[in-house]
C-alpha cells in the first residue's frame, strides 16, 4: 500500500488501465476491502495520496483499515536522492 502513483501506476498499465486517481482508488479499495484481511496482517504502510483517500464507496481508508483491527502507517522517505557529497 505504500507505492508511489508511478508504481501504482505500472501496476494498472500491466491491464490496461490509464494511471488516474480514479483507477488508484479502486485498485486501493480492493486491497483494503478484502474479505479477511485482518486475520491476517496487522499493519499497513500507506503512501500519502492513500492516507487522505476514500474508498469508492466513500469510507475513509484508513477507517476501514482500523475496522479490521489493522494499525494504518505512513511512508516517511521521498525516494532515492543523491547524497548532498556525490555532486
Amino acid at each position: 500500500m505504500d507505492e508511489s502513483n508511478a508504481t501504482c501506476g505500472k501496476r494498472l498499465a500491466s491491464i490496461g488501465l490509464e494511471n488516474t486517481e480514479a483507477n488508484r482508488q479502486a485498485y486501493r479499495t480492493l486491497l483494503v476491502t478484502a474479505p479477511g484481511l485482518g486475520q491476517y496482517i496487522s499493519g499497513a504502510i500507506l503512501f500519502e495520496e492513500t492516507l487522505y483517500q476514500s474508498t469508492i464507496d466513500g469510507h475513509k481508508m484508513v477507517d476501514v483499515l482500523v475496522e479490521q483491527n489493522i494499525v494504518p502507517g505512513i511512508k516517511v522517505d521521498k525516494g532515492l536522492v543523491p547524497p548532498c557529497w556525490f555532486k
